[in-house]
């Protein structure tokens, strides 16, 4: 398991991270990740499971999965973009090519991770966009 130095904060601190992905084991893994990395992680299986949340709470980063059935992440990017205090947003897909790739770019994603990534390098990445927000 990777080590992050935001890993010793408690929850009631911790960044709070959006999982966006119609795959169920996905989304648990991702979840149990975060959460021993010492994240609060949130499973959504869809985008519009998602924007139904918002009314609550926004997280302060999502991870979206690029192809869903029903909303894409990119009509969540544009949704979230419009948005005073969008989450930072990384975008992931196991079928980039750089047409998908440019418009997740456009709609505002801090980084675009291809399918499968490692765990290093998905909390490195989580962790250069809570920074830059």
């Amino acid at each position: 398991m990777c080590s992050s130095n935001l890993g010793l904060k408690t929850q009631a601190s911790a960044p709070s991270i959006g999982i966006i992905d119609d795959d169920l084991a996905v989304r648990r893994s991702l979840a149990n990740l975060l959460k021993s990395a010492g994240y609060s992680a949130s499973t959504f299986s869809s985008g519009e499971e998602f924007l139904q949340s918002l009314n609550e709470s926004a997280p302060d980063c999502v991870l979206i999965d690029a192809r869903m059935k029903g909303m894409q992440g990119i009509e969540v990017q544009r949704f979230l973009k419009l948005k005073d205090t969008a989450p930072a947003v990384i975008c992931m897909s196991a079928f980039w090519n750089d047409v998908t790739m440019a418009e997740a770019y456009s709609h505002g994603a801090h980084q675009c991770l291809a399918k499968p990534f490692t765990e290093e390098l998905l909390l490195t990445t989580i962790e250069d966009a809570l920074r830059s927000r």
